[in-house]
């Protein structure tokens, strides 16, 4: 996939190259935007994934009950345009705007909510955030057929307008949580024209069978090319959306990307390769972003299998890892070292508990485990997803666990859906991995550890962090709470299924036709607000 990637971007930059105009050129001029996505992606089903790459187009094509302000981040009307919160927090009733439509045209109602969400609750779908949705009360109970009855699970169309909503427990992030990709509404009556509801390979969502209520609806999709996304005449706040198609581009290749973006081809490009960032920031590069970005960067062991079902084991190489010098040496210093999984400050907690390097205590644990100097230890290998910087970061590591450990690793780089696959299996040995905050709570962060989080791809379970993170959840007193994840972070870093390395920084470029886009910490913006400006008045 990577070569053909590499040969599809040389081909088309050839052909640019003759043509008078960039695509940037044309794409400003029509208002279309040529968004660098980084890799292609799995599908643009809300149950379907949660890979960034597929959670930027889902959250074109569909939308919640409510939005962010992508200057703060505070919550704004969406689908539903009015709610009331119980003096408790506990029971929520939206009302529905009467103008929000599917993209074939049929009225939004509470009751595509309602469906969606019991859709995602089935558990033949395999929905790998079903966690999410166990805020609502008995949801959890509902997913484990403790209970059948449907009246007694916390979410109900009291009407086509209005939407009720019973909490399990009062929860500060749950209006953040409304536009996640789990608590998006489906079009269930389309999707069964295609299949079962709970068959993840149901082919609704593929282009001219797909239904959404976002600003875009699918246009087209070309595995290897582009993504389009067009603009959904439906949608209730259509008149406002500038934007007339979106195109978004599969390119696994940071230093593709780049050239992409200075031949102007792309508007906005993923990321940046960590090699190229020293000169664009000397030059104060006006196109070149970066600020903080609530996200971690960290490896995952699979710990159902030897050598890394032994804690010594998972704990020595993580102690081995000099994260400060990886950070400095390899991403020149843009990202921020770390122990920890949760970031640090994220509304106000920071974890006491941190993963140090210190290269004495990892080889005495590796030699208590039986491998004394590395001596026989056995052929493992280190799973990554295509991209250069993500070897480059393997590489590094790879030599200081020779270094410190004597041990070698052998390296297996992977295309995007291949790896997705793996990791799910847990068919790794240790594999890269990252979790970006889905809102600001130390929650989104921890509870991806759970035994039943379809984010925990370690295989590790601990039925005292699981009681920790659901105690967390029953307790409205701020500091309280946080004390409770402090102990179950402490729990997690000292059981060691991970080993944290940083903490992200936003590192792209963006061209400066593209209006408004704000930099945040969740890197959030609303397609529905962006826009194309020319640099400078076009010629006559």
């Amino acid at each position: 996939m990577a070569t053909r990637t590499l040969v599809l971007a040389i081909l088309m930059l050839g052909l640019w190259a003759c043509e008078r105009k960039t695509l940037v050129d044309v794409g400003t001029e029509q208002q279309i935007l040529y968004f660098g996505n980084g890799t292609d992606v799995t599908g643009v089903d809300p149950h379907g994934t949660n890979g960034m790459p597929e959670g930027r187009i889902i959250a074109a094509l569909f939308e919640g009950l409510v939005g962010k302000d992508p200057r703060t981040l505070e919550v704004v009307p969406a689908v539903s345009d009015r709610w009331e919160v119980s003096a408790d927090h506990m029971t929520y009733v939206f009302h529905i705007r009467e103008t929000a439509r599917w993209s074939n045209g049929d009225p939004v109602t509470a009751h595509d909510f309602v469906n969606g969400w019991l859709r995602g609750l089935m558990p033949a779908l395999g929905n790998e955030t079903v966690t999410s949705l166990f805020v609502f009360k008995n949801a959890e109970k509902y997913y484990r057929k403790e209970i059948t009855d449907l009246s007694l699970v916390g979410f109900k169309a009291l009407d086509d307008r209005y939407l009720k909503i019973e909490l399990e427990n009062p929860t500060p992030y749950f209006l953040q949580l409304l536009d996640y990709l789990a608590l998006f509404p489906l079009h269930t009556a389309s999707m069964k024209q295609f299949g079962e509801l709970d068959d993840p390979t149901n082919p609704w969502s593929k282009p001219g069978n797909f239904v959404g209520n976002g600003a875009f609806t699918l246009k087209d999709w070309i595995p290897g090319r582009s993504l389009v996304v067009k603009k959904n005449p439906y949608y209730w706040d259509s008149e406002n959306v500038r934007l007339n198609e979106i195109h978004f581009m599969p390119i696994d290749q940071l230093l593709v990307e780049e050239r992409m973006f200075k031949a102007r081809h792309l508007h906005r490009t993923e990321w940046m390769p960590y090699a190229k960032i020293p000169v664009y920031r000397a030059n104060k590069d006006p196109e070149y972003n970066h600020y903080p970005y609530l996200a971690t960067y960290f490896y995952g062991f699979n710990v159902t299998k030897p050598p890394f079902d032994d804690v010594r084991i998972r704990k020595a190489l993580a102690f081995a890892i000099d994260r400060k010098t990886l950070v400095d040496s390899v991403t020149n210093g843009v990202q921020s070292a770390t122990g920890a999984l949760t970031p640090p400050d994220t509304l106000g907690y920071t974890s006491r508990s941190q993963i140090v390097f210190n290269a004495e205590k990892a080889r005495q644990l590796l030699a208590e485990a039986g491998y004394p100097d590395g001596k026989n230890f056995p052929s493992v290998e280190l799973t990554y997803n295509s991209s250069e910087d993500h070897r480059k970061i393997a590489e590094a590591i790879q030599q200081m666990w020779k270094n410190h450990l004597n041990i070698n690793i052998k390296l297996r780089n992977q295309e995007w859906k291949v790896y997705l696959h793996e990791i799910k299996n847990l068919h790794h040995n240790v594999a890269r991995m990252a979790w970006v905050g889905d809102y600001v709570d130390p929650n989104t962060f921890l509870e991806i550890f759970t035994s039943d989080s379809g984010d925990n791809k370690t295989g590790w379970k601990n039925k005292k962090y699981d009681e920790l993170i659901k105690k967390a959840a029953t307790i409205a007193d701020k500091q309280e709470r946080y004390e409770v994840f402090q102990q179950a972070e402490a729990l997690l870093l000292e059981e060691a299924p991970l080993i944290p390395l940083y903490n992200y920084t936003t590192n792209n470029l963006i061209s400066t036709q593209l209006k408004g886009y704000h930099q945040n910490i969740l890197d959030y913006y609303s397609y529905k607000k962006l826009y194309l400006e020319p640099s400078s008045p076009q010629p006559e």
